[in-house]
């Protein structure tokens, strides 16, 4: 426990270098939410409609602010790249004569990330919300916003075992960058990210809702306009859950398979 409180102690102090250009680029983040506003706004003008698959004008603002705030838990920048990185240049052998687990270390840093970046991005997360706070119906209640939240902690842990997972085909495949660009793409569109993805018709929009990348971005939002209530909030909850335990055993698996095919190469 000494070292893991280590490695997260030191973790949280370089990211708190970073506090000003969070703090930035947070606000940066939402400029483009003013398209949006611009945007829905036009729709529902030129359709004369009171709502568009279930969301309301104002839904949809909120939507698209909710989202943004999912996705700074479970976009995980850089670790898959990353990953693939040290195996291709040697660097991680060090986890093979070192007493410390690369996927524990990363989970600290990435752990480490989040807890700095909301502390500094608070300021910038509350005023935007502030400023906006009429496109949204108002609070939810206690137990809602409670699974609110816990559907934002498992999106963190999701996202980061589902990249690391991806990190790991850097033992076999040197070079990933091509995958990991495939993987971003229907990470934007079917997460949830681009427009709310139960508004997808027929069999496309069962597809899509049976991948775990909807729990990225649309799910909590979704739960937090109460889209998702009762027993079907507590499957998804459940499901989420699921798919967090799987890619974790998922990443420890390919893990230990890579460590033995491993050939020591690069410096």
């Amino acid at each position: 426990m000494r070292v893991w409180w280590t490695i997260l102690r030191i973790s949280l102090e370089e990211r708190l270098v970073y506090r000003g250009d969070f703090a930035l680029g947070t606000l940066m983040r939402f400029l483009p939410i003013v398209t949006q506003i611009f945007l829905w706004r036009a729709i529902f003008s030129a359709k004369q409609e009171s709502s568009i698959a279930g969301y309301s004008y104002h839904d949809f603002i909120a939507y698209y602010l909710l989202t943004m705030l999912s996705r700074a838990f479970s976009s995980m920048p850089g670790l898959a790249s990353g990953i693939a990185l040290q195996i291709r240049n040697g660097e991680i052998k060090k986890f093979l004569i070192q007493p410390i687990d690369l996927v524990g270390f990363l989970l600290l840093g990435r752990l480490a990330h989040k807890l700095v970046y909301y502390t500094v991005a608070a300021g910038p997360f509350a005023l935007v919300f502030f400023v906006c706070r009429d496109f949204f119906p108002g609070w939810p209640d206690a137990a809602t916003l409670a699974a609110f939240l816990l559907s934002l902690v498992l999106s963190f842990l999701l996202g980061f075992f589902l990249e690391a997972t991806l990190g790991m085909i850097g033992f076999w495949f040197l070079e990933v960058s091509s995958l990991l660009f495939v993987y971003m793409l229907f990470n934007f569109f079917f997460s949830g990210h681009m427009f709310p993805i139960d508004m997808l018709p027929g069999v496309w929009g069962e597809l899509v809702q049976m991948l775990p990348l909807k729990y990225l971005a649309y799910f909590p939002a979704a739960v937090f306009l109460g889209k998702v209530q009762g027993p079907q909030l507590v499957r998804e909850l459940c499901i989420e859950l699921g798919w967090v335990l799987f890619f974790a055993a998922a990443c420890r698996l390919a893990l230990r398979r890579g460590f033995h095919r491993y050939s020591g190469y690069g410096g």
